[in-house]
Order: structure tokens, then C-alpha cells, then sequence
């Protein structure tokens, strides 16, 4: 036998098919993550084109985060920390003796009862966005508190565990009401 000056050669013509079809399944089976935002219900639009609402300055929670992350509540300065009781505190106040599942301290200083309780949060334009969730979470947080207390002590029940019906009376006790642009008093 005599050697072959030919090298032997593998046939790679199917290879691109083969890589291919993997990049299709691929690109197939793939899941891509969805970004998740932050839960609102948005108010529906108003029929007559002015609905401005006037309200009382003691209704008023004003909370404006600037470009450098400090937290003005009511123009005074605040930390994070101290964003939930002050929110606690004005949301479930029972100023006018109206509300009687409220546990507040009567102050004059805050909301004369959850339904009129009004939440301004306002940012800078350079404002970081981490700092604009942080107030968000924290509404969030102190809202679902006081509507779990509500819901333990007038259904006896846990807050998953209510009805349609039972979750709507829990958001008629404390609606959220959060204003995101300038309110003029």
C-alpha cells in the first residue's frame, strides 16, 4: 500500500445546520425575566377636566426626597427609618373622633382620619430612583399593617383570608391615597 498524499477530511457541511438548530431551540426555550413595577391602581380620568380637590394642610403628608437622598417630611428633616411610625401615626390619627377602629393619638397635628389622609411624595429631578421605592415600600408597608389590624379585629380573620367583599370594606377603612405631583394648599 502506498500512503495517500491526501489528508483525510471530516465533512462539516451539516455542522452549521447543527449549530443553528441549537440556536433556535434556544432562543426558543429561553425565558426572559419581565420587569415588575410597583402596584398602583390609577385613578380614573376625570369627566369635567378640573377635578382639583382642596385639602386641609393637616390632611397633608408632604414628602419630598432630593437629589442627595435626604427626606423632608412636612419640611423637616427625617431618616428612613423614621418615614414608617411618622406615617403610622398620621395616617391612623382619629384627629376629629370620627373613626372608631382608629388607634391614634388624636394629635392635632395629623389627619383627621385615614378616609381624608393625603400622602404627597415628591423627588428632584436627580433624585436617585432606589430612594423613590424606598418611600413607596414604606407606604406600602405601613397601608398593609394598619389594614391587617383592621381586618383581625373587625372579621376576625387574616388579611389573604377575606372575602372580595371583606378586602373592599378593609380599603374603604384605609384608603390609600398618594399624590405624586405638586398640590397646592
Amino acid at each position: 500500500m502506498r500512503p495517500s498524499s491526501q489528508t483525510p477530511t471530516i465533512n462539516t457541511g451539516s455542522m452549521a445546520d447543527i449549530a443553528f438548530l441549537l440556536l433556535i431551540f434556544f432562543l426558543v426555550t429561553t425565558t426572559l425575566q419581565s420587569d415588575v413595577g410597583i402596584a398602583r391602581k390609577l385613578p380614573r380620568p376625570c369627566p369635567t377636566g378640573d377635578c382639583a380637590v382642596d385639602v386641609a394642610a393637616r390632611n397633608l403628608l408632604s414628602i419630598h426626597v432630593n437629589d442627595a437622598g435626604d427626606l423632608l417630611v412636612n419640611n423637616d428633616m427625617t431618616s428612613f427609618g423614621q418615614l414608617r411610625n411618622t406615617l403610622r401615626e398620621f395616617i391612623d390619627n382619629n384627629g376629629d373622633q370620627s373613626c372608631f377602629y382608629c388607634r391614634g393619638s388624636n394629635s392635632e397635628l395629623s389627619s383627621e382620619n385615614p378616609n381624608k389622609a393625603v400622602i404627597s411624595v415628591n423627588t428632584d429631578r436627580q433624585t436617585p430612583y432606589k430612594y423613590f421605592i424606598k418611600v413607596q415600600n414604606e407606604i406600602n408597608i405601613v397601608y398593609y399593617e394598619l389594614r391587617e389590624k383592621y381586618a383581625c379585629s373587625i372579621f376576625n380573620k387574616d388579611i389573604d383570608d377575606l372575602s372580595r367583599m371583606e378586602q373592599q370594606t378593609v380599603q374603604d377603612a384605609y384608603p390609600m391615597l398618594i399624590a405624586e405631583a405638586d398640590i397646592k394648599q
